[in-house]
């Protein structure tokens, strides 16, 4: 098989050349080590390649499952196989191995995918650009200067560029979707409970993550669902599935849907015109579809939904520092800065306000769910803005040297409460203001890549959906996928 031919096949379609004895999987392997190496030294988007794992893997002879033989990628956070680090994009965790294989990950492997390597993420997966001290700066095959998105940001990259028709992700706040936006690629958060986390976290975040995989063919997200989505005993709860597997979504068309659109940040930072364009631009095309789209105003302080998500995420990341020092044999300053203030933040918030934020959670969960009442979907941007430039979130050179001594005399507990804090807060997360609500809610949603700027840059829609509604939402993207197709737009060769 020639690397053009093995670019035309989505991860479905190669698993059923592998079927059929018309490929082996370990010539598969080699086309996509082959990419790897063509493509990595520009793009970063490999932290650890296993090489020798993939071939051992692609040579079984009882090598079986819906994806058997097909070359896969997992993310490195909160996605362990035994034997192998997982650095959470740090560099103290680089050292310690998995004694066991996530959920998801033996999943995979009972699927029969080949995994040869993990792809890069920002520390603790805590931004929405994938830089790091440790491994540098991941980079946007459709411009190099510009961000694969985070914090599966590697993954993005890999498949974007060819390396693997598909990848592992999670999201806790976007890392599914921001990464499909940035990359021209199909990304489904399934919503709470959906898709089981363990064995080490039954319910990350308070329910806010999700783990899933970044694809270019609606249907290999779908299979993928089956794969990951059956009940697991140790979980937390058990979330019914559909009477049918995920996977027929796709040659089901959805009956006629009413679908809210907005374009406004709920923060009410800035969108760029190129973002109200794609919202609008993908309303009119469902519009000819025969679906209803409407623009609608959501009863949500976007604003307190923004700081009350910030409040777990920093408390959540002071307890990610303290067990990576932990386990690591670290101190905090062998971090990230960022990690360092996001940790020291955390560590200031009391018990009470801590709980007050997150019971505040349920207050979008019911205005969302008021909104479902009267719409199958909400219709919004993924990104606010055309994908970053490279360094554009950077902590600037002085506050990194300033910063870490007044860490060390307990200054986080002062700034969290400080207006520089909320602002930059808000700044923060002002080129990715839509996501965090499905996460909070729980609710499944997807960014659909129906949208390339004038610069040719892609820019992806997000539609939110309410609970259980993970069929419905394959059944539009694949919609979509049909009226507009976007699986042959590749980004640019790779400059030799």
């Amino acid at each position: 098989m020639r690397y053009d031919e093995y670019r035309a096949y989505d991860a479905v379609g190669l698993a059923e050349l592998v079927a059929k004895g018309d490929v082996h999987p370990t010539e598969l392997l080699q086309l996509a080590l082959d990419r790897t190496a063509q493509v990595d030294p520009s793009l970063n988007a490999i932290s650890l390649l296993m090489e020798q794992n993939g071939k051992e893997l692609a040579q079984r002879a009882d090598l079986t499952g819906p994806f058997a033989g097909v070359p896969f990628l997992i993310k490195d956070l909160g996605q362990d196989y035994a034997g192998y680090p997982t650095s959470g994009g740090t560099g103290p965790l680089r050292k310690v191995r998995a004694t066991r294989n996530s959920i998801v990950v033996q999943r995979w492997l009972d699927a029969g995918l080949v995994v040869f390597g993990k792809t890069t993420t920002p520390e603790f997966g805590s931004k929405a650009i994938t830089e790091t001290r440790t491994f540098g700066a991941t980079r946007n095959p459709w411009n190099t200067d510009r961000t694969p998105g985070g914090s599966s940001g590697g993954s993005g990259a890999a498949v974007a560029a060819g390396v693997v028709p598909m990848a592992g992700a999670s999201d806790g706040g976007g890392s599914i979707r921001i990464p499909a936006g940035c990359n021209g690629l199909f990304g489904l958060k399934p919503g709470r409970g959906v898709v089981p986390s363990g064995p080490v976290f039954g319910d990350p975040l308070f329910g806010a993550v999700s783990e899933g995989v970044l694809s270019r063919s609606v249907r290999d997200t779908a299979a993928m669902l089956d794969v990951l989505s059956p009940p697991d005993p140790g979980a937390p709860y058990a979330v019914p599935r559909p009477d049918r597997p995920y996977r027929d979504a796709v040659t089901e068309p959805p009956r006629r849907l009413r679908i809210g659109f907005t374009h406004a940040a709920p923060q009410g930072t800035p969108v760029d015109p190129e973002a109200v364009r794609a919202v609008e631009q993908v309303a009119a095309l469902l519009e000819s579809l025969g679906h209803t789209v409407e623009p609608i105003t959501l009863d949500i302080d976007g604003r307190q939904l923004a700081f009350d998500f910030m409040t777990v995420w920093t408390a959540s990341a002071a307890a990610e520092l303290e067990q990576a020092c932990r386990v690591g044999h670290a101190s905090p300053s062998d971090f990230d800065i960022d990690t360092q203030v996001l940790a020291a933040v955390g560590r200031g918030v009391p018990a009470p306000e801590l709980m007050a934020a997150h019971a505040r959670w349920n207050t979008y969960t019911r205005a969302l769910a008021d909104f479902h009442a009267g719409h199958d979907l909400l219709l919004t941007p993924t990104l606010a803005e055309p994908p970053l430039r490279i360094g554009q979130n950077r902590t600037p050179a002085p506050a990194e040297t300033l910063l870490p001594p007044l860490l060390r005399i307990g200054a986080g507990k002062v700034l969290a409460r400080t207006d520089f804090y909320r602002n930059l807060v808000t700044a923060n997360l002002a080129a990715v203001p839509f996501t965090q609500l499905a996460n909070i809610t729980g609710r499944p949603a997807m960014s659909v890549p129906t949208h390339w700027t004038a610069s040719g840059l892609p820019l992806g829609t997000q539609f939110v959906g309410p609970t259980g509604s993970e069929y419905l939402l394959l059944q539009l993207a694949a919609e979509l996928e049909t009226a507009q197709p976007w699986f042959d737009k590749h980004p640019p060769e790779p400059k030799a």
